[in-house]
């Protein structure tokens, strides 16, 4: 029988979408009030993987991806969810001219074996954390690279995206072997 324990702290990174340029930076004080400092940026990508998020945030939507410095527990992936949505809420609206959200910010943790997405929409991949947030392993590390799974999102598939997660892995390997 093993013996329960916390697991090793996470890396912490959320996963954006708008069509303002402006709100993709502008967002960042809010974020980092809840995660710290900010040590990873993506570029920003093109995205038009759907249409979904067309009549609530527009046309020409861009995805970028922010990593979070401090190291916390991956236990807290339902708590930074909700959080996100708060952020996302005061940005609904205007100037946009749109009743709906004019960001989407999705909050996720990166640890030595996967990347783990969460999301208020449960499926037959998703485990059930705490207050309507689901968690998802998405992209599985092994052989010396990230894989997907059958419903992996196209753009976590991305040649860019896998690279931002690969060397987001290896900041996030370098900062444990500084744990005490």
């Amino acid at each position: 029988m093993g013996t329960p324990r916390e697991p090793k702290p996470a890396k912490f990174f959320l996963a954006l979408l708008s069509s303002s340029l402006d709100l993709l930076s502008g967002v960042e004080s809010d974020l980092t009030a809840i995660l710290g400092a900010v040590d990873g940026r993506s570029d920003i990508w093109p995205w038009r993987m759907s249409t979904f998020y067309q009549r609530e945030m527009g046309d020409c939507l861009l995805r970028r991806f922010l990593s979070f410095e401090p190291l916390a527990s991956p236990g807290d992936l339902a708590r930074i969810k909700f959080l996100t949505q708060q952020v996302e809420d005061r940005y609904r609206g205007e100037p946009a001219g749109r009743p709906g959200r004019r960001i989407n910010l999705d909050p996720g943790y990166i640890d030595a074996f996967k990347v783990v997405l969460a999301s208020t929409k449960n499926a037959n991949q998703r485990i059930y954390l705490d207050a309507g947030i689901y968690a998802e392993a998405t992209l599985l590390y092994f052989d010396g690279a990230f894989h997907g799974q059958a419903y992996t999102y196209p753009d976590y598939l991305w040649p860019a995206t896998l690279a931002f997660f690969t060397s987001l892995r290896s900041i996030y390997i370098k900062q444990l072997r500084r744990l005490p």
